[in-house]
């Protein structure tokens, strides 16, 4: 079991739980609403089975709430990003990829990916880029954008849910 450190969530409020846990999904508070409404406050303590918790809320939500959610998610390497307009969690993780590290050539090559997949997808690509360098956020772009709707769409939800065990192990 692994605790959070300085946070005990099952001594928040409902409104300070939302407030804490509001971006472990990207602009999506609905999601830490949903599992502080689960009951149960105290198992919450354990990052493991709040992440299961939210996962499956994820998981368990209409198409439409996970495309939002998806949607949510700025694209990598992208004009938010090179703008300074990512939230913080984005931010770091971007720049733990090496992304702000990489050559014209390559945001190059990033703007042309996340064009052509968002043309073919309608959701921008999402993956959880701790412990992937550039190149290989490249690589993996250059192979998922081969995959179908369906398949990809789950990716996305898959890739989501590990930003956020990665978000709440940051806490």
């Amino acid at each position: 079991m692994s605790h959070f450190t300085t946070l005990k969530p099952s001594t928040l409020s409902r409104d300070e739980f939302i407030a804490t846990f509001a971006d472990i999904y990207e602009h999506s508070p609905w999601v830490a609403a949903a599992a502080y409404d689960q009951g149960s406050v105290d198992e919450l303590d354990d990052i493991e089975t709040l992440h299961v918790r939210m996962s499956q809320i994820l998981l368990g939500a209409d198409h439409e709430q996970q495309l939002v959610l998806i949607n949510a998610h700025p694209d990598l390497a992208g004009k938010a990003a090179v703008q300074g307009q990512l939230t913080e969690a984005s931010t770091s993780e971007q720049a733990g990829a090496g992304i702000h590290q990489c050559t014209p050539e390559e945001f190059q090559r990033f703007t042309e990916l996340n064009d052509a997949y968002k043309a073919r997808f309608a959701f921008p690509f999402i993956m959880a880029v701790k412990g992937s360098n550039r190149h290989q956020i490249l690589a993996a772009f250059e192979t998922r954008i081969d995959n179908t709707v369906d398949a990809e769409f789950a990716c996305a939800l898959a890739e989501i849910n590990k930003i956020a065990l990665f978000r709440l192990q940051a806490l």
